[in-house]
């Protein structure tokens, strides 16, 4: 039986490469604005981090996700994934 492929995914913050489903993606849409898609199937240019308060922290404090996305992230985006690792 042929072994099913296992999407692999870079985290913007640590730069290692892991499962998606390890991994909580954000994304620009179309129209400019910033989501926290939960679905990890939203329209737009997404951007990788891990489940992990301290990577998403770290991503707050250097504005990665600034960088990557070309826009400003705000904080409510943040404040929603670190209430998504809590549940």
């Amino acid at each position: 039986m042929k072994q099913k492929k296992i999407p692999m995914r870079k985290c913007v913050v640590t730069n290692e490469r892991v499962e998606k489903r390890s991994l909580l993606r954000v994304v620009k849409t179309p129209e400019g604005t910033v989501i926290f898609d939960r679905s990890g199937k939203a329209n737009g240019r997404g951007a990788y981090v891990m489940k992990s308060k301290e990577v998403i922290e770290k991503a707050m404090k250097t504005k990665v996700l600034n960088r990557h996305l070309e826009v400003e992230v705000p904080d409510s985006v943040y404040q929603e994934m670190l209430d998504e690792i809590q549940e």
